[in-house]
């Protein structure tokens, strides 16, 4: 970068026109401000060059990432560095050549509906025994997989956004910054204020408490963090022994909010309704902000591509399923 304006400064320069313009730019944001600081700890002086991208790339997950994140994050500055051109016209805009075309979606691990209860009736076993730590996770899991809510949209509840009593949850700007409102099913409202009851006799609560609290010492009724959420999934995960069925290379907790889509338009294939009309309220209950997002379930999934190509051999030769 030239003497003239540091390249941090560049990056709020971008941000925020872009964030006028009605972009949100939260993951990106945390990206480019990432870069700048690699390339002031390399001591690098001039245009960025698409070596010294790269290298970033490379260093996500503190070296630890896999070629098709590197991929997504150089595929992450291209917008930038073409707006860059204008003040630096020798900058360079990294391309797939480095690492590659960022790949698709990955095929998620479904789960089956004993493995769900395999996994809540392992959480009620955590210890230690009385504790409020195995109530806690058996409630988050079993949220998670009957609402298909993210993680971080779970873990982000407030007492006040739990509404036992018309039976709805209030999801504050979540992934994309939009709020939204999920209903919940009679039996989830039921398993939420019986964690709610048990949960009040060992934390006091008001509207603006975590929902889901942590539950040793001095952390009682703090936030649960989603690292220790993570490693206690992992831990369960390998106690059970599940085999994965997905490309993730072991199931995940955000399988869970796969699964739930997944299953729920398993059952309308086989109830035979029009997708087309309930695509976009599944779209909307997600939180997703394109429907194409939700669409990808009906291409990416073994099990919803068998049911496709059923129905689509029905169409094709009527005459194969009559009584004649």
């Amino acid at each position: 970068m030239s003497a003239e304006l540091s390249l941090q400064a560049r990056v709020e320069q971008y941000l925020a026109e872009r964030r006028r313009a009605g972009f949100e730019l939260s993951t990106m944001g945390r990206g480019l401000a990432s870069l700048a600081r690699y390339v002031q700890a390399t001591g690098h002086f001039g245009p960025l060059t698409a070596d010294l991208m790269a290298a970033w790339a490379r260093h996500a997950k503190s070296g630890h990432g896999d070629r098709a994140t590197s991929a997504r994050r150089l595929k992450m500055l291209r917008p930038f560095t073409r707006w860059l051109r204008q003040f630096e016209p020798a900058t360079e805009v990294p391309d797939e050549a480095i690492f590659g075309a960022v790949p698709g979606r990955m095929t998620p691990h479904v789960y089956r509906e004993g493995e769900i209860v395999e996994l809540l009736a392992a959480a009620r076993q955590i210890g230690p025994p009385g504790g409020l730590r195995p109530l806690v996770m058996e409630t988050l899991f079993g949220l998670i997989a009957c609402t298909g809510l993210r993680i971080s949209e779970a873990l982000d509840l407030l007492d006040g956004d739990v509404d036992l009593q018309t039976g709805e949850l209030t999801i504050r700007h979540s992934k994309f910054g939009k709020s939204r409102r999920v209903p919940l099913h009679p039996s989830a409202v039921q398993a939420l204020a019986r964690y709610h009851a048990q949960r009040s006799r060992h934390v006091r609560s008001t509207p603006e408490s975590p929902f889901f609290v942590s539950s040793r010492g001095r952390l009682l009724g703090h936030p649960i963090g989603g690292r220790q959420v993570h490693r206690i999934f992992e831990q369960l995960r390998r106690q059970l022994g599940w085999v994965d069925r997905g490309s993730h290379g072991t199931p995940r907790i955000h399988d869970l909010r796969h699964s739930f889509a997944v299953r729920r338009l398993v059952l309308w294939h086989e109830q035979g309704v029009d997708m087309s009309q309930r695509m976009l309220a599944l779209s909307t209950y997600l939180g997703h902000v394109k429907v194409s997002n939700t669409y990808w379930y009906l291409t990416g999934v073994p099990e919803l591509m068998g049911l496709i190509g059923q129905r689509f051999e029905r169409f094709a030769d009527p005459g194969e399923n009559s009584d004649e």
